[in-house]
C-alpha cells in the first residue's frame, strides 16, 4: 500500500484525530512492520502531554506494538529477520550501542534510549519503522492482541520480579492491580513466591485469588499496610506498580530485613521514607526500568509457558482517543488494545 493510517496529536493534550501518510521505506538496519495491535500505556501521556522534552507534533505514540515484517532495510536480513516474522516493539525501541550504559551492555538504560513514540513514530498506526535490536519473535500460541502489552507492562512486572532478591517461598507483594499489577501477581505467582496483593476495597479480593494471589489485603481496612505484612512474616520484595507514593511508601515497614521495595509504578511526587527506615533492617529501594528486546522475548515466552495473559479490551484504531481517554481515567479493565484489522 501507498498510504496508511495513523492516530495523531497534532498538539500537547490534543483529541487524536485520524490522518493519512505516505508509507516510509525502512533505513539500514530498520524494518517496517504490519502493525496488528498495540497497547495503550499511562507512559504514554508523558509523549501526548509533551511532559518530557524533545516531543514534535503532529505525534504517533504507542510502545506495546505488535505486528509482522512487511518490508527489510538493508542489513535487517543478516540481522536474522524475514518478511512475515511476527514481532513486538516495545518500550525499548532501540538502543545508540556507544553510550557508556550500552558499552557495558546495560542497553535499557541507554542514554539516548529510542522510545516509540518519542524517538520515532509508534504504533497508533497501520504501519511503522523501528531498528532490528527493538524486535523481539512472538511465540506460537500468543496472539497480537496479547503480545503487545507483553513488550511493556509484561517484561516491566516479570522482569521487576524476577530481579529482585525473592526466591521461590518467599513472601512477595504487588501493589496495585491495574494494568501491571494483575499481570505482577500472575508473574510471582508461576515464580513460586507466597504471592499477596494489595489494592483497595474488598471487592478485589476474588479477582486477586483468581489470579493467583494466595493473600489479598484491602488497603482501606484500617489495619496498615505494613502491618498486614508483617502478619505474613513480612515481604522479601514488593512490586509497587500503583502509581501512588503515599500507597508506595505504606509498604516500606512491612518489608521483612534486607527486603526490597521495587518501583515500577510511576509518580512525579516524592516517597515519604525515612532513612531510618531502610537503615534499622538493612532494606532497599530500587526503581526498575522496563526491559530490553531479548527481555520481552523471554517475557513471552514464560507467559506461554505458564498460561498467563493480559486481560485486554481491543478496540479499533479509529477508536484511539476514546480509548486512550479510558485509560487516562482508569476506567481501562486492564489494558486498552487498538487493532488495525
Amino acid at each position: 500500500m501507498n498510504t496508511y493510517r495513523v492516530a495523531q496529536v497534532t498538539t500537547a493534550n490534543n483529541s487524536f484525530e485520524l490522518a493519512e501518510r505516505d508509507t516510509p521505506r525502512p533505513g539500514p538496519g530498520h524494518v517496517r512492520l504490519d502493525v496488528d495491535a498495540c497497547g495503550i500505556c499511562h507512559s504514554d501521556d508523558l509523549f501526548v502531554s509533551a511532559g518530557v522534552p524533545g516531543i514534535r507534533f503532529p505525534l504517533v505514540p504507542g510502545h506495546e506494538v505488535a505486528g509482522r515484517i512487511a518490508e527489510l532495510g538493508d542489513g535487517a536480513e543478516s540481522d536474522g529477520w524475514n518478511v512475515g516474522d511476527r514481532v513486538t516493539v516495545g518500550w525499548f525501541g532501540g538502543s545508540c550501542r556507544h553510550c557508556t550504559p550500552c558499552r557495558q551492555g546495560d542497553f535499557i538504560v541507554c542514554d539516548n534510549l529510542k522510545i516509540p513514540g518519542w524517538a520515532y513514530d509508534g504504533g497508533f498506526a497501520e504501519t511503522m519503522v523501528a531498528p532490528t535490536d527493538a524486535l523481539a519473535r512472538i511465540p506460537d500460541g500468543l496472539s497480537a492482541t496479547d503480545a503487545g502489552p507483553m513488550a511493556c507492562a509484561g517484561v516491566t512486572t516479570y522482569n521487576g520480579l524476577r530481579r529482585s532478591s525473592a526466591l521461590p517461598g518467599d513472601v512477595v507483594a504487588v501493589v496495585g492491580l491495574g494494568g501491571l499489577g494483575h499481570l505482577g501477581v500472575q508473574y510471582a505467582a508461576a515464580m513460586g513466591f507466597e504471592t499477596v496483593a494489595i489494592a483497595r476495597g474488598t471487592d478485589k479480593a476474588d479477582f486477586a485469588k483468581q489470579l493467583g494471589a494466595h493473600h489479598y489485603i484491602d488497603s482501606t481496612s484500617g489495619t496498615p499496610v505494613a502491618e498486614s505484612l508483617q502478619s505474613l512474616g513480612g515481604a522479601k520484595a514488593v512490586l509497587a506498580t500503583a502509581g501512588n507514593s503515599d500507597a508506595i511508601a505504606a509498604t516500606v515497614d512491612g518489608l521483612r530485613h534486607r527486603g526490597e521495595l521495587v518501583v515500577i509504578g510511576a509518580s512525579p511526587d516524592p516517597m515519604g521514607i525515612s532513612p531510618l527506615q531502610l537503615i534499622l533492617r538493612g532494606r532497599t529501594v530500587r526503581g526498575h526500568p522496563s526491559g530490553t528486546a531479548q527481555d520481552v522475548r523471554e517475557t513471552m515466552e514464560f507467559s506461554v509457558l505458564h498460561g498467563i495473559r493480559p486481560i485486554v479490551e481491543a478496540v479499533p484504531l479509529n477508536e484511539a482517543d476514546a480509548a486512550y481517554r479510558k485509560m487516562l481515567s482508569g476506567a481501562a479493565r486492564f489494558r486498552m488494545v487498538l487493532t488495525t484489522g
